[in-house]
């Protein structure tokens, strides 16, 4: 996928990553000191064991600026799931999206975003896992995993994808790569939660042009 395919901006003015955001917003980490994680982000998980180790690094691939956010940890056991989110964001209706590039794992790879984030055991997921092949959409209920919707999509290591999320009241409609492969209805989290990314276990994945509004 070649740069110009990275979905348009919003509109919006780029923003520190650690606005108040009920608005327009977006995440830039290009004054962040490389290896460490941003000012107003926390690193969680759902699950026990090691893992979810968020910094940010350098890549000259990435479709906006020089500096990602990465989850750079390979000790992350199956059953767990790693978490970076956005501090003072807060959103209920939301159409967020976000450039991703997954590095390296062997038990799972890729990853997405968390939405509607109350705790580390409770928020909505969508992700894209290149070693499966597939794009599903879920929601996290007391630390319990559960599918709403799930599309065969084929994504590579190594290369830039996009993913968007819209949802409105209980609607949710998830982008891969500008076209639409995912639609569930669910009200388990009305309320308005943080933003976030994900990965699971030991995948090892980057992340730029985190957007929100």
């Amino acid at each position: 996928m070649t740069r110009s395919a990275i979905l348009p901006s919003f509109g919006m003015m780029l923003v520190a990553a650690v606005a108040c955001a009920a608005g327009p917003w977006a995440a830039s980490w290009e004054n962040a000191k490389i290896g460490q994680l941003p000012p107003g982000w926390t690193a969680a998980r759902t699950g026990t064991g090691s893992g979810s180790v968020w910094e940010v690094v350098e890549d000259a691939t990435a479709p906006h600026g020089t500096k990602v956010l990465a989850q750079v940890s390979d000790q992350g056991p199956n059953h767990s799931f790693n978490l970076c989110v956005a501090a003072n964001t807060r959103y209920a209706d939301v159409d967020v999206s976000v450039a991703f590039k997954a590095v390296a794992g062997k038990l799972d790879q890729g990853g997405g975003l968390v939405w509607r984030y109350r705790d580390a055991n409770n928020y909505y997921i969508a992700r894209m896992n290149p070693l499966e092949d597939n794009f599903r959409v879920y929601k996290v209920v007391a630390g319990k995993r559960i599918q709403l919707a799930t599309a065969d999509v084929k994504a590579a290591a190594g290369q830039w994808y996009t993913m968007r999320v819209v949802q409105r009241g209980a609607h949710i409609r998830c982008d891969f790569d500008g076209r639409s492969h995912l639609e569930a209805d669910d009200a388990t989290f009305p309320d308005a939660g943080r933003i976030g990314l994900w990965s699971k276990a030991d995948a090892q994945t980057r992340f730029a042009d985190l957007r929100a509004r």
